[in-house]
């Protein structure tokens, strides 16, 4: 859980990160084509348009200073800065040049960059009826401009050639649709980024799930999968129950940290074994369950290797070292028993290797 924590707050600070240099890109762009409406205004000698746009740079270089040192507050708080100043840009521009070079289709843009902003930076229901509310301005500003130029028309009456005019304005058409596919460019990595997390999250949850935290061996949720993919594969398959001896004894006497120790290195001994030839499962306590694709020869040489290797491992825990034994019992699983007979069969062969000595594997070649 603690690891879970970890990567979720990881993941935070790394989307806070993103979040602030996606933002930036969009402000740096506002900010040069800012630059380049300066020179605009300033070629058809339009000071007070020149001068506004000097000063919504000088807005938007403050806006990028915030955004570097800021949070999520200070974004939220430049992103306002950046819808005002999109608006109060577009009447400005209309009341002094008029509509006809098409500085009031910024505000189309405002729509998608609202909504991906609130959505970015706000909680609950804020990111929903926020955007909603700023889109409708938006609006009602692209409307109110056309009815400024209609009813009240222009203070200057630039008297430029058709070419001009059209060179200014899809110079403005270019600049807002690539706001646009700027916008929804940032807008579907931040879905992917979100995707590839939500999915790395989903794994982790999935191994929380279905792995016992102790030993990292499958649970008994997850076993139930592999019993499930194995019998529909319609062929025989060994099951082995093992069981640590004595393993009441360890805990009393050195207590449950070092049988912690004791089953930690044993479900890897067991899991080194088997390897790919099949799924080893904590069944409970200290049994341990495992599946085997092998045949019923190739499984009892598995289970062997196995007993042998815990006998002669010594286990240790602070400074203190003992040897332990496990006792195995083998059953095949055949086509029309189900599994449950097969984990009987199986830990009658293991009940019967306890009472006849222990650290054994007893499998249907033996007479139990």
């Amino acid at each position: 859980m603690m690891k879970l924590y970890a990567n979720v707050t990881q993941f935070l600070n790394k989307k806070m990160q993103a979040d602030k240099f996606q933002y930036k890109i969009i402000i740096y762009t506002a900010t040069l084509v800012h630059v380049l409406l300066i020179l605009i205004f300033a070629a058809l000698r339009v000071v007070p348009l020149a001068i506004f746009n000097i000063g919504s740079v000088i807005t938007y270089l403050h806006c990028i200073n915030i955004i570097k040192y800021g949070y999520k507050k200070e974004l939220i708080r430049t992103f306002y800065i950046t819808y005002l100043e999109i608006i109060i840009h577009s009447f400005v521009a209309t009341i002094f040049v008029g509509w006809r070079f098409g500085f009031p289709q910024y505000t189309i843009g405002l729509i998608p960059f609202g909504y991906y902003m609130c959505v970015t930076l706000l909680s609950d229901k804020k990111k929903y009826y926020i955007p909603t509310i700023l889109g409708f301005i938006a609006f009602f500003s692209f409307v109110s401009c056309r009815m400024i130029s209609l009813f009240a028309g222009s203070i200057y009456q630039l008297d430029v050639s058709p070419a001009i005019e059209l060179a200014i304005y899809i110079f403005n058409s270019v600049c807002n649709f690539g706001f646009l596919f700027l916008v929804t460019l940032v807008f579907i990595m931040e879905m992917q980024a979100f995707t590839n997390q939500l999915r790395t999250q989903n794994v982790a949850l999935d191994n929380m799930a279905s792995i016992d935290p102790l030993t990292g061996l499958f649970n008994r949720r997850s076993m139930q999968d592999c019993f499930d993919q194995a019998l529909k594969q319609e062929r025989a398959f060994c099951l082995v129950m093992c069981d640590i001896d004595n393993f009441k004894k360890v805990n009393d006497t050195y207590g449950h940290d070092f049988g912690d120790v004791v089953l930690k290195e044993i479900a890897q001994i067991i899991r080194q074994q088997v390897n790919e030839s099949g799924h080893v499962c904590r069944w409970g306590g200290e049994e341990i369950l495992i599946l085997s694709n092998e045949k019923l020869e190739q499984t009892c040489q598995i289970a062997e290797n196995i007993r042998s290797n815990v006998e002669t491992h010594l286990f240790s825990c602070r400074g203190t070292s003992i040897h332990c034994s496990l006792t195995l019992g083998v059953a095949v699983h055949h086509h029309g028993n189900t599994v449950e007979d097969t984990i009987t069969h199986a830990d009658k062969r293991l009940y019967y290797g306890k009472q006849n000595g222990k650290n054994r594997v007893i499998s249907p070649f033996d007479a139990a």
